[in-house]
């Protein structure tokens, strides 16, 4: 049974609270200039319990986006662990998304950030799919004017707050103009990524997704696609993606934690091949969900099970 949204605890500095405890004040320097960091985590439903997968992998990257922020976060990756665990089980959650934020706590205007506390929150709130019914029919979307950050602007492999206003003008656009969601271009004008998600492609038999050199954030995800297409025959490029190959591939998808695998039938107003989700995605999305439910002995080291 999951508890209602009124009795959920969260986990902050290393306390288990109610989440109507976890406050702070409204001046907190990371509210006022986006100086925060998180992940993004799920956990599924699973025979044996509810499972949360790649956990190892998450937490790595979440002490990454710490030392690219100069963060000192006060905790070890054990400790972030068992507290993740904690919080789905004190929850008594299944399926969940999983939410390790990191913050300046302090109520100061000003943009330095040296001698200022630094508060780590853990939420953990039952979750479906991220873009809801449509993710069932495949979504519409639409190339963004705005372009992706890159490093030269913003660290894109970290993933702070700040970077996501970038997303999120761009997610804006798209919804204004009646799209679902966008697909952003680097400053180069090479395909990027979505909002929050990173792209597939299917051409002739082939997996492609944008590399490293796109500005891209390199998605657990997207590594998780990767690694199992290969372990299933299906071979994939990671290479420059030129913003035409877009009108004429024959599948394409989004890939994220929260996404999970979301088939695009849609383009800037063109079919993505038929109009209709694609075999290849249909069965990496058979495969992903396989996985993450335990279903998949292979891919059994990527869950970490809630005991």
């Amino acid at each position: 049974m999951t508890v209602s949204r009124s009795d959920s605890v969260v986990w902050l500095n290393g306390k288990i609270m109610s989440e109507k405890a976890a406050t702070v004040p409204i001046l907190t320097h990371s509210l006022q200039y986006g100086s925060g960091m998180f992940e993004g985590i799920r956990a599924y439903a699973t025979e044996n319990g509810p499972a949360v997968f790649r956990l190892d992998d998450h937490i790595k990257r979440f002490f990454n986006t710490a030392k690219m922020k100069s963060m000192d976060l006060g905790y070890t990756r054990k400790q972030m662990s068992d507290a993740v665990i904690e919080v789905v089980k004190r929850n008594k959650l299944g399926s969940c998304y999983i939410r390790p934020f990191a913050f300046y706590d302090d109520a100061h205007i000003g943009m330095a950030t040296e001698g200022k506390k630094v508060s780590v929150f853990i939420a953990a709130v039952p979750f479906g799919a991220y873009f809801g019914s449509k993710k069932s029919n495949g979504i519409k979307c639409k190339v963004s004017s705005w372009r992706r950050i890159n490093s030269n602007i913003l660290p894109v492999q970290a993933k702070s707050s700040g970077n996501y206003v970038n997303s999120i003008m761009a997610d804006t656009e798209a919804i204004e103009e009646g799209f679902d969601s966008a697909v952003l271009l680097s400053e180069s004008g090479y395909v990027s990524e979505g909002p929050a998600e990173n792209i597939f492609l299917v051409k002739d038999g082939v997996l492609v997704t944008p590399s490293v050199e796109s500005d891209i954030l390199l998605g657990i995800t997207r590594d998780s696609i990767i690694h199992f297409a290969s372990y299933n025959g299906i071979s994939t490029e990671e290479r420059l993606v030129r913003r035409d190959e877009l009108y004429s591939a024959d599948e394409m998808f989004f890939a994220g934690t929260a996404a999970e695998i979301t088939p695009i039938t849609h383009i800037d107003g063109k079919k993505v091949g038929n109009g209709r989700i694609g075999s290849m995605t249909s069965k990496l999305s058979d495969i992903y969900s396989r996985i993450v439910s335990g279903k998949e002995r292979e891919f059994s080291g990527w869950l970490t099970y809630v005991k």
